[in-house]
């Protein structure tokens, strides 16, 4: 049978369905089935995924079963292929009462309305039929999530007082954000103010509303959406390397599509231009119609992201795990009976409440897959984006996993995964195929994809593609009938093409930044608190290391052994600060890149690590000053420090070395690119903190040896604690003369002050590598 017929003589014909009707011209063929790709879609369970295919000849139109399962039947009677004309009664999967479809000339007689499109951006392609509509009432129209408002929008990511539409004295209306978190939207802008013009639209969280006539209509974004991406190009190294050349493909409404291909490929780049994330270099993703990248700051809310590593702390329990996450994500308004609620309801859709109680680290890999796709799930996303779902999975979690994602897409999203796994590609109603260079080589079913190549295996296809680099495997594809049948005939949008780079607007965040902060800093103590490595570590190496100085000590400090205990406090502040934070940062990269994507403020998570770590950190240096120090004979100038007692300024002066040594291992956890490398930097640290205190070499006046140790903690705390007791002069010392070691007001607060500054400075460095693991959207 013909893909793409020639110009026939075949009527124009109207098929009539249950759900509207469908005028079929005598150009292409009409597919029928259970596929949200379909021509005509039908939702029943007697009808298969492919089931016929309306197709027009010379001057007529042949109905064709496509091997269905229930069979076809016209006019009573199991069809395999039958001239069909007006008034021909079709039924899919039983003669009786299975779905019905009736064939009418060229004018449509009365039936089902099909709903109407509404001339705005965004939704004139999309074909919606409002979810309510009502004649707009006098006055002000208060609209918010709240019982009391005149507009009730039943969604958590809309605040209890979100919007006023209010009327003009020229007989308009204007649109008037009240301090909502999650924005209110004109025409895909956030605004605060303003005036609407016919035929705009006001989005508020999952919904968007227009003024039609005096009429107010609302349209819901249930979660079936279509995705419309044309001509995607990603080039770096100033053009000279392409990782995605021109794809292009349409994904229909409850749509399991798979991206695969070999490595170097383009998945990753493409994932990231899908999402908004990294947008693309040239072209146009169309969601639901709507141009993503222009209305991203209003659309993001509707997009899930899972990355192929869990995006979890493994120390919290599954319950703890998502609750903390739909805090951060849901406004600040959101009580915690709703968010609870919304917790609770996801875990039953994923088959998680048994697992509620149990730590994440103790699920096996599928549920911990589970537990992540929850995380993305709690806001409802009509659009869900997974990177490797199945990687390290044995085969039967790999199967599992797939078919959460099926079941994902039947109950009403659109889901698309990247994956290397081709074990359940059958689940998938669509496959995407990239070859080397980021270039289309097919897509379509994925039964058809191993015959369109010509092999048997996948395997030997992925080896094709890197044995024959040189092969045009995307036009190969673009001459086939397949990319006729399932992108130029498939795509209903209109081209948008777009050239240049893009502006995208960044989301803001969900929740006030002391909210924010305040969720971070509850969370991060939850962790740490049922990190048992972490607490015996915490506890017990201030112990250890008091003990060390106290052995040094015997009691007193003499001229034998006060610049040996005042090197073992040195160490034991530089050890502490930085063993407590050189993991932090880089063991949850994959969580930050998350949460920044989603509105998180980057200075509010930083603040959460410095408050947290940094009162740990100064607890445990008081500890172990006190436990070296307390009661021992510190032969301080007339038994006093410079300002303070002296075990009082050298528990300050060990608080602050504590402090900065823990800024400085945010920094290098910040550097590292993984978390494995963290430990022999920890050693080579300590080490160089050793090296620059100038306790083992002279410092003062060495060109380039003194400059850089200004950037070391331990110098400035080793200067103000000797100047603290007043080192004895001895000409062989390194310190001798230099005037860091004082015993003198000034010398004291200016090594103080120094110990001040460094946290700060490492602080802004920390801030600013950060920023290099954000989505690129957000870097700001």
């Amino acid at each position: 049978m013909a893909e793409r017929p020639a110009l026939s003589s075949a009527p124009e014909l109207v098929l009539q369905t249950e759900t509207g009707s469908t005028v079929m011209a005598p150009v292409r063929d009409y597919h029928v089935g259970r596929d949200p790709l379909s021509d005509i879609v039908l939702n029943d369970a007697r009808v298969s995924w492919h089931h016929a295919v309306l197709h027009p000849e010379a001057d007529h139109w042949t109905l064709h079963d496509e091997g269905s399962t229930n069979g076809t039947y016209a006019d009573g009677r199991r069809v395999q292929d039958r001239f069909v004309g007006p008034g021909t009664v079709i039924r899919f999967g039983n003669p009786q009462d299975g779905p019905r479809a009736v064939l009418a000339g060229p004018l449509p007689v009365r039936g089902p309305e099909r709903p109407s499109a509404v001339s705005m951006p965004g939704l004139t392609s999309t074909f919606r039929k409002p979810a309510t509509e009502r004649r707009l009432p006098p006055g002000t129209v208060r609209i918010g999530r709240a019982d009391d408002n005149d507009l009730v929008v039943d969604d958590l990511i809309v605040s209890r007082r979100h919007a006023e539409l209010r009327p003009l004295p020229d007989g308009g209306h204007e649109i008037v954000d009240v301090g909502s978190h999650n924005g209110t939207f004109l025409n895909g802008r956030r605004v605060t103010r303003a005036p609407l013009a016919p035929g705009d639209i006001v989005g508020i969280g999952h919904s968007a509303f227009s003024l039609v006539d005096g009429r107010l209509q609302e349209y819901v974004d249930t979660g079936e959406i279509s995705l419309d991406v044309q001509d995607l190009t990603v080039a770096v190294d100033r053009g000279r390397k392409v990782l995605l050349d021109h794809v292009s493909f349409p994904v229909g409404e409850k749509c399991l599509l798979a991206v695969v291909g070999p490595s170097g490929a383009g998945k990753s780049t493409l994932l990231g231009a899908l999402t908004g994330q990294r947008p693309a270099d040239h072209g146009t993703v169309l969601y639901d119609g709507r141009d993503l990248y222009r209305d991203y700051a209003e659309l993001r809310q509707r997009i899930g992201l899972v990355p192929q590593d869990d995006i979890l702390h493994v120390q919290l329990t599954v319950r703890s795990a998502l609750a903390y996450a739909a805090e951060l994500r849901f406004p600040e308004d959101t009580e915690r009976a709703e968010r609870r609620a919304r917790v609770d309801e996801v875990m039953r859709e994923l088959g998680l409440e048994e697992r509620a109680g149990q730590r994440v680290h103790s699920l096996s890999g599928g549920q911990r897959k589970r537990v992540s796709v929850a995380l993305e799930l709690l806001t409802k996303p009509s659009l869900l984006f997974l990177d490797e779902p199945t990687s390290g999975l044995d085969p039967g979690m790999d199967r599992s996993v797939m078919q959460m994602l099926r079941g994902l897409a039947d109950d009403g999203r659109t889901v698309i995964v990247v994956t290397h796994s081709v074990l359940s590609l059958d689940l998938c109603d669509r496959l995407l195929v990239l070859a080397p260079g980021g270039k289309v080589a097919y897509f379509g079913p994925p039964a058809a994809a191993l015959p369109f190549f010509g092999f048997d295996a996948w395997p030997e296809a992925f080896e094709a593609f890197e044995a024959d680099r040189q092969r045009d495997w995307a036009g190969d594809y673009r001459l086939a009938p397949e990319y006729r049948r399932y992108v130029t005939d498939a795509v209903v949008q209109p081209r948008r093409p777009r050239e240049g780079p893009v502006i995208i607007t960044p989301p803001s965040p969900p929740r006030s930044w002391a909210a924010q902060f305040s969720t971070l800093v509850r969370r991060y103590t939850a962790v740490l608190s049922v990190d048992r490595v972490f607490l015996v570590t915490m506890i017990g190496l201030p112990f250890i290391m008091g003990v060390l100085l106290r052995a040094v000590t015997r009691g007193e400090l003499t001229r034998q052994t006060e610049m040996n205990a005042l090197l073992i406090l040195t160490i034991g502040g530089v050890l502490i600060g930085t063993a407590n934070a050189v993991r932090e940062l880089v063991k949850e990269r994959v969580i930050y890149r998350r949460e920044r994507a989603v509105g998180l403020p980057r200075s509010a998570y930083l603040a959460s690590k410095l408050l947290v770590l940094g009162t740990i950190t100064v607890l445990q240096a008081v500890v172990l000053t006190l436990v070296g120090l307390l009661g021992v004979d510190l032969h301080a100038p007339g038994g006093r420090g410079v300002l303070l007692p002296p075990l009082a300024e050298l528990v300050v002066v060990e608080s602050l070395l504590a402090f900065a040594a823990m800024a400085l291992g945010l920094l290098v956890s910040a550097l590292v690119p993984k978390e494995e490398v963290t430990m022999p930097l920890l050693v080579l640290l300590t080490i160089a903190q050793v090296v620059f205190c100038g306790a083992v070499l002279k410092l003062n006046g060495v060109p380039g040896m003194e400059q850089v140790a200004w950037l070391s903690p331990s110098r400035w705390s080793l200067g103000a604690a000797a100047g603290t007791i007043e080192l004895s002069p001895n000409p062989a010392n390194p310190v001798a003369g230099d005037p860091l070691f004082r015993h003198e007001t000034g010398a004291w607060l200016r090594n103080v002050a120094v110990l001040l500054a460094l946290p700060a400075v490492f602080a802004f460095l920390v801030s600013r590598l950060l920023r290099r693991h954000e989505p690129a959207v957000m870097r700001k």
